[in-house]
């Protein structure tokens, strides 16, 4: 929302650039998952040395932990403005809500969730016919990129792909992988049944190449309500959710002020779980615990206790006396925690590629070439460059 009432349609052509580069390291990330039946911090703490495996579960961690903050505060925010009351109270309720759903839930019934749950952000889409747009401005803004000199701008850019292109995403992927293989009897990693390969491959390839072309078209009609909306009519910056609400009251009519608060709160509900999920999945691999959202858990305590521990660790962050030492509201917060996201995934993307590119982690599944392999390298350029942009002009 903060970058679309920025820069307004200008950077919808983002949306279409990110697309292949995020399926590309998201199919990646998959491949490692079910070739090796081990996640990306199982496969690092195998392969390569432990100053690197602790490093990367560390930069996750703790992008992770600054990330369930932001969402958890944003959804109090959001559900403040729908109905009032205490927005730290409903945050302490969402955070409880994502951790029972977590650990008493059996992972199909959650899994199950989640997936009716990704429509109440089509919300965002109905937003947009609810207001008047000039449909040549986004055709431009969609096809012809534009580019600006300031810092304020690369830090857009850099949020707008660390929102799209996030490491814990990353870490889901192979690990949701490794979720399947123990789920199902009759399927195994590829390096012990590599006759499975084509099936497990194209599978991976339709689920990621549709699941990411829904998770662009909704972050496509958010960039898109929020600069017809918001920029348009010269609210630039947003710095809380009162503010964005106040401004699209009277732009927009309550009913899109309406889906809007439901869409913050439907994308928090999806990220919270996967954010301390991976954070989970990831210092699990690295110590060697059992893991899985499909165990009991009492089978997985350290798992569990990491989950537990991250979604309660993000919520401090909006307790009054960390808000007041930070200055950060729940919105700015989910702004800065994409900037950090598109910081954290270049090192972890680079050891994702080269793991990929590596016999003795994938053996006869190694990408050594091939328009994959390419494409994951471009896409860690260029969230190289967008960061080092960033840092440069600042």
């Amino acid at each position: 929302m903060i970058p679309a009432a920025a820069y307004g349609f200008s950077i919808l052509w983002t949306m279409l650039f990110s697309y292949p580069l995020m399926c590309a390291i998201q199919e990646i990330s998959a491949r490692i998952g079910r070739v090796t039946g081990r996640g990306i911090a199982g496969n690092i703490r195998r392969h390569y040395a432990p100053w690197l495996l602790y490093s990367m579960v560390f930069l996750l961690v703790l992008a992770n932990i600054l990330n369930l903050g932001a969402d958890i505060g944003a959804m109090g925010a959001a559900l403040q403005l729908l109905v009032g009351g205490p927005a730290l109270l409903y945050a302490i309720g969402f955070a409880a809500l994502c951790l029972v759903m977590e650990i008493l839930l059996s992972y199909q019934t959650y899994a199950r969730f989640l997936k009716w749950l990704t429509l109440v952000l089509f919300s965002y889409v109905i937003t947009v016919f609810l207001v008047k747009v000039n449909w040549r401005q986004i055709a431009v803004g969609t096809f012809i990129p534009t580019f600006s000199g300031g810092a304020a701008y690369w830090a857009t850019i850099t949020a707008l792909l660390g929102t799209t292109i996030s490491p814990y995403l990353f870490f889901w992927q192979a690990s949701e992988e490794t979720e399947e293989i123990r789920d199902h009897p009759d399927e195994q990693a590829l390096m012990r049944e590599p006759h499975q390969a084509r099936v497990q491959f194209g599978r991976i390839r339709f689920d990621t190449f549709v699941g990411m072309f829904l998770s662009q078209v909704v972050a496509f009609f958010i960039i898109l309500a929020a600069g017809a909306t918001l920029h348009v009519h010269g609210v630039t910056d947003v710095q809380t959710a009162d503010q964005a609400a106040e401004a699209l009251r009277p732009l927009a009519g309550n009913f899109a002020f309406i889906l809007f608060a439901l869409g913050i709160i439907g994308t928090g509900l999806l990220a919270v779980p996967v954010m301390a999920g991976s954070a989970a999945y990831a210092v699990g691999e690295a110590l060697r615990w059992p893991t899985g959202l499909d165990r009991k858990p009492m089978h997985a305590k350290g798992f569990y206790a990491v989950l537990a521990a991250a979604t309660v660790l993000g919520l401090v962050l909006n307790f009054p006396w960390v808000q007041h030492h930070t200055h950060v509201t729940p919105i700015k917060a989910l702004f800065y925690c994409a900037i950090i996201n598109g910081v954290v995934a270049v090192p972890i993307m680079v050891v994702v590629m080269l793991m990929a590119g590596n016999f003795k982690v994938m053996g006869r599944f190694t990408l050594r070439s091939g328009l994959l392999r390419s494409l994951g390298w471009v896409a860690t350029l260029v969230m190289f460059l967008a960061a080092v942009a960033m840092f440069v002009t600042l």
